[in-house]
């Protein structure tokens, strides 16, 4: 592969990881909303909530759909950094987002570390998800192959950046 393919190559990766993040930016507004529109109106029904067993706000309005679970029992429930999953999940993938415009080797590996850490955060949701809360969240599980996709990209931008590095030693 030749300096110019690959620099084709971290164009496409970076206008993929802009829309993946963009995605997951999306996702995670909307659950946001159905979090705060259940949570004022017990009577909401958002149009993820398919049937009992597959049912979004049920999952987001959980113990678990706010500081993962763990941020309340830790700290208290009602303490600052107990807060939906989902402002969490917008800083993440902003933050993708800047790095992914810093064309460097450095920040291509503090993403990849970034990316490839949330899909142990995933796998430890998609656990509670299935085996805890018995239930199926479509929001959920597409940011779940959100994350995949990303750290998928993220770790060939790494090797494509590494292998430029090498081409012009």
């Amino acid at each position: 592969m030749g300096r110019s393919d690959s620099v084709r190559e971290l164009k496409r990766l970076r206008l993929f990881m802009l829309i993946l993040s963009s995605i997951g930016i999306a996702l995670s507004l909307y659950a946001l909303y159905v979090e705060v529109s259940k949570e004022s109106d017990g009577n909401y029904q958002a149009m993820c909530d398919i049937s009992p067993s597959m049912s979004c706000s049920k999952v987001f309005t959980s113990k678990y759909g706010r500081g993962f679970g763990i941020v309340g029992e830790l700290l208290g429930h009602d303490h600052i950094l107990n807060q939906p999953n989902s402002i969490p999940g917008i800083l993440f993938y902003l933050l993708v987002i800047i790095l992914g415009e810093i064309k460097n080797l450095r920040a291509a590996k503090v993403q990849k570390i970034l990316l490839f850490f949330s899909n142990f955060m995933s796998l430890y949701l998609a656990y509670l998800l299935y085996f805890v809360l018995h239930d199926f969240c479509v929001v959920c599980v597409s940011t779940y192959i959100v994350n995949l996709l990303l750290t998928v990209c993220g770790f060939r931008r790494v090797t494509v950046l590494q292998n430029l590095r090498k081409k012009v030693k």
